[in-house]
Order: C-alpha cells, then sequence, then structure tokens
C-alpha cells in the first residue's frame, strides 16, 4: 500500500540554494558579518569610544553680556584709548631697542652676546607695559623660576597670548614656535631676539632637527633656558589637553609652570575668539587677573626612562596642580573643527574626536583625519552631523548591494541608520592598520590586471568588479573607476590604486574574498554553497 505522505523526490534538485533578499535603500537593523576579515580584522563588530563632551578651546565669556558688562565697557572707552597709546608706543620702543640688538648680529647658532642681552632689557621693559596696557597691573607668582642649573627646560600650558609676553619679561626665555610667527610684523623681530627654535608641525624632519637643537641649548648653560608649550596650542585654562614629545625627548630636567586667568565676568582665554576681539576686551577692563605658579622642577628617573613616561609624570603633576583632567585633544582637534566650521556645520566641536588618542591607537596623521571629515562632509551630515547610508553610497560611488550594507552596518555601531564623523574615522583607521591591509590592497592591484601591466583599465576594473557583484552595471562601474583615476587618463596606475584604497579604506571589501556569499543578481540574491 503506498503512502500518500511519502517524499519520492529530493528537495533540492541541486547542490545549491537560491535565497531571495529584498534590496533595500537603507541597512537592515540586525548586524552582519564583518566584510574585512580578509585584511586581518577579526572582531565581528567595530569598537568605538564614546565621545567626550568637554570642549577645551571654547570660550564662553568673550562677548559683552548684560547691563554691567555694557555699562563698564562703555565708561572704560576712554581707558582703553589711553591704553592703545601706551601699547603702541611700547611696542615702537621695544622694536628699535631689538633692532639694535640685533643690528649686525649673523651668528644665529651661538647664544647671544652679554652686551645685546642688556639691550634686550629695554625690550623686556615694554613687554611689562605692555601687559600692564592690556589691565595685567599686577601678576600674582606662586613658586619661583628654578634656577638654570637645575632646570633648563620650562613646559607651561598655553591659554593666551598673553604668556609669551610674560616670559619674555619674566624670564627672556628661548621659546620654540611655529614658523609662521616670524612673518608677524614688529613680533617676529623680537621673536628672533630671543633665538628662538622654529619648528613646523607638520614636518616630521623639521621636527626632529628642533628637537636636536633644544637638546643642544639645553645643554649649553650661555643659551637662556628653553620653554615650550607642549599642548602646541592654546586652550580655555579649564583643561589641559595632550603633550607633544619635544620637551621630554631631550631628557633633562623640566620644570612645569601653571597660568590661570580668575576672572568673573570676562574670560581671557583666546579658545575660539579672534585676536581683535579679544583685544578689544582686554582694553575695556579695569584689571585683568593674572596668576604663575612654579611647580618644582622634575628630573627623569633614570637614563632608560621613556620621553612618554617622563611626559606622563609632568603632566600628571600639571593637572593635579589645576584641579583638571588631561583630555586627548589636540591641534589636530582645532583643525577638525576649523573644517566643520568651514562648511558651517550647526555645531563644530562634535567634529573633535581627541585625535591624540587617534593618532596613538591607529598611527594617522591631523591631515589625514582632515581628509576624511572633508570625505564626511561631501555626505551632506545633518545638523545633528549624522550621515544616512544613500549619502554614504554616493560619495564612495558604491551602489547598495548586501556587501555595501555590511560594509556600513560594520561602522555604524550604534546600529541607528546613520554613521557619525567619529564612526565613519575610527572605521576607516581601524581597517587601514590591518596588518593585511596593504598587502591586500598589492593583491587587488594585481587581480585587477596589474599583475602583467604597471596599470589597469576601466575593462579589467569591471570584469573584476562583476565577476563579485554582477548587478553592477557599466554606468555604475565607470562611476567607480573615476575615483580612482585621478589624472583622467583612462588608466589606474599602481600609486594611484594605493592611494585611492588608503583615502577610502573601507572599499578594500569590495576587492578581497567574502566566503559567506557571492552575489548573484541586482535583486541581493545570495548564492550559498
Amino acid at each position: 500500500m503506498s503512502d500518500n505522505n511519502a517524499i519520492t523526490s529530493p528537495l533540492l534538485s541541486s547542490d545549491h540554494l537560491i535565497i531571495t533578499v529584498e534590496s533595500d535603500s537603507a541597512p537592515p537593523a540586525a548586524s552582519s558579518p564583518n566584510p574585512f576579515r580578509a585584511v586581518g580584522c577579526d572582531a565581528e563588530e567595530l569598537t568605538v569610544p564614546p565621545a567626550i563632551t568637554v570642549d577645551p578651546f571654547r570660550n564662553d565669556k568673550a562677548r559683552i553680556k548684560g547691563v554691567y558688562d555694557w555699562v563698564r565697557t562703555l565708561v572704560c572707552v576712554p581707558l582703553m584709548l589711553a591704553r592703545l597709546v601706551l601699547f603702541g608706543l611700547c611696542l615702537a620702543v621695544g622694536f628699535v631697542a631689538t633692532k639694535l640688538a640685533l643690528y649686525g648680529w649673523k651668528d644665529k647658532e651661538n647664544p647671544m652676546p652679554v652686551w645685546r642681552c642688556r639691550v634686550m632689557w629695554v625690550t623686556r621693559i615694554c613687554a611689562r607695559c605692555i601687559l600692564f596696557a592690556f589691565g595685567y597691573q599686577w601678576i600674582k607668582r606662586k613658586g619661583r623660576p628654578a634656577p638654570r642649573g637645575i632646570a633648563p627646560i620650562i613646559v607651561s600650558n598655553h591659554v593666551s597670548y598673553i604668556e609669551p609676553i610674560f616670559y619674555f619679561y619674566e624670564l627672556f626665555a628661548t621659546i620654540v614656535a611655529s614658523e609662521s610667527h616670524d612673518s608677524l610684523p614688529f613680533v617676529g623681530t623680537i621673536i628672533r631676539a630671543m633665538q628662538v627654535v622654529y619648528v613646523n608641525r607638520f614636518s616630521p624632519s623639521s621636527r626632529k632637527k628642533a628637537i636636536r637643537e633644544i637638546k643642544r641649548r639645553a645643554s649649553c648653560d650661555r643659551f637662556p633656558r628653553v620653554l615650550l608649550f607642549p599642548e602646541g596650542t592654546t586652550t580655555n585654562g579649564r583643561n589641559l589637553i595632550s603633550f607633544q614629545l619635544g620637551a621630554f625627548i631631550p631628557g633633562y630636567p623640566i620644570q612645569p609652570v601653571i597660568v590661570r586667568y580668575p576672572h568673573v565676568h570676562f574670560d581671557q582665554s583666546w579658545g575660539n575668539v579672534s585676536l581683535a576681539k579679544l583685544m578689544f576686551r582686554m582694553f575695556t577692563q579695569f584689571h585683568n587677573f593674572f596668576e604663575v605658579e612654579y611647580l618644582p622642577a622634575i628630573s627623569p628617573l633614570h637614563d632608560k626612562e621613556t620621553a612618554v613616561h617622563f611626559r606622563e609624570r609632568v603632566s600628571r603633576a600639571m593637572a593635579a596642580a589645576m584641579n583638571t583632567v588631561q583630555t586627548g585633544h589636540s591641534y589636530g582637534d582645532i583643525m577638525l573643527h576649523m573644517k566643520a566650521q568651514e562648511a558651517k556645520q550647526e555645531n563644530p566641536s562634535s567634529y573633535m574626536v581627541e585625535m591624540a588618542k587617534v593618532e596613538s591607537l591607529f598611527h594617522i596623521s591631523s591631515s589625514e583625519a582632515v581628509d576624511f571629515l572633508d570625505k564626511f562632509l561631501a555626505m551632506n551630515p545633518d545638523p545633528s552631523g549624522r550621515v544616512q547610508y544613500r549619502d554614504f553610497l554616493r560619495v564612495l560611488r558604491i551602489k547598495a548591494c548586501p556587501l555595501s550594507r555590511k560594509v556600513f552596518v560594520f561602522i555604524d555601531v550604534e546600529k541607528s541608520g546613520t554613521i557619525t564623523f567619529r564612526q565613519f574615522l575610527f572605521g576607516s583607521a581601524h581597517v587601514m592598520k590591518q596588518p593585511g591591509f596593504r598587502q591586500a590592497c598589492e593583491v587587488a592591484f594585481a587581480e585587477c590586471g596589474g599583475a602583467v601591466k604597471p596599470y589597469i583599465v576601466e575593462q579589467e576594473l569591471r570584469d573584476f568588479v562583476q565577476s563579485a557583484i554582477p548587478s553592477w552595471n557599466e554606468d555604475e562601474v565607470h562611476d567607480f573607476f573615476m575615483l580612482f583615476d585621478k589624472d583622467n587618463d583612462g588608466k589606474i596606475d599602481k600609486d594611484e590604486f594605493l592611494s585611492c584604497l588608503s583615502r577610502n579604506p573601507l572599499l578594500i571589501a569590495f576587492f578581497t574574498p567574502q566566503p559567506q556569499h557571492k552575489e548573484t543578481g541586482c535583486n541581493g540574491v545570495l548564492d550559498i554553497v
């Protein structure tokens, strides 16, 4: 007797199972497999530290607010005019004295002769008068400068342009400054008389040369002590940001110095305020408070103590004296803030990522981070600084497909369907630092046609892409090709190919094996073996 419920034929007619998945314009809420395993990224999910809410550069009290503030400012306008005259007169006298001290002096490699230093005392007195003109009639000091033989290097937090003027008057120290300061009118001449050590913060060779010069001058008693602002930029004075290593690599004892600007109505920090506005506010104050605290000198523990450990000890001592914390921000965060501000983003501060920590984790420079921000801003972020999936695809010139969704979901750590710049930067940098990233780029170039000749043509890229993702049509592949072909010569040489993947590391997923599936249709069909 036959059984009608018996199975008389196999359920599958072949060894393949075809599953149809509807394509959608938005990524799925569920997590997707990691698309970057081939380059060495083993974690299923990306880890992005939460954004810090502290903005160490923001000055919220530079504007005139309230009736009292307006009345005081108007009353001080005549005082401001008198102070301007004093400021201009002191600057002129100091400039003439400095030109006299520098006249005929060609040997900039050796310390300034004693008689020239005595002439510079005129300029130093003028510097104190300039501080008086800015409203600093008296300056509160705590502690004393250590003798040069004990601490040849001084480091200080940096809040305003007032500190260099004060240290010039108080210590006549050699400062380390940006090369751009040399071209400043009047000020550039005075800086040269301080036997400044110039440095280009974006040039590794310039930074190495500056460190050698710091060490040379610190070792010679005839040079003034060396003054550095290890934060590399001004802050609002309420926090310390990350320290650069230049002051700590030479391995000489260091005296930390703390500056404070106590205030109620007017915050004197430079922060995000223009120089002209800050000077106007200083001139229209009856008195501006300024405090300086010299901390005990700190020496390296031993010859083998690393500069990083030495830096941490000094920064902890300064943070403790300030009763604050040190953040991972650096000058790179200011660059990101300025870029977001130029793009008229509603909250430019949200684009700061604590660049010092990012550099430490991923070894990418501030300029590279700015390039990533350029790309992110091209994705048209909304007022909250978030980017939609479709804009992510548009800028990277890829089409919606399962692999594209995997890439997006991988960096969308909050699973919100949108990404922030912090997630985009951390995701891109995380992929780029993987041990197999560079090799994967080389292999991809070879497999696309670069193995037999030093370039790739569009047809070869089309064949490679469509073999893995057949749903890409010719126009879409052409748009993708043009992302790599920067010189528009119809060919992608190896430098162009590797450079494009370095700027867009997330694209490496489209050139590496994806063992879980292979797309076989424009409607999102997956062919699972």
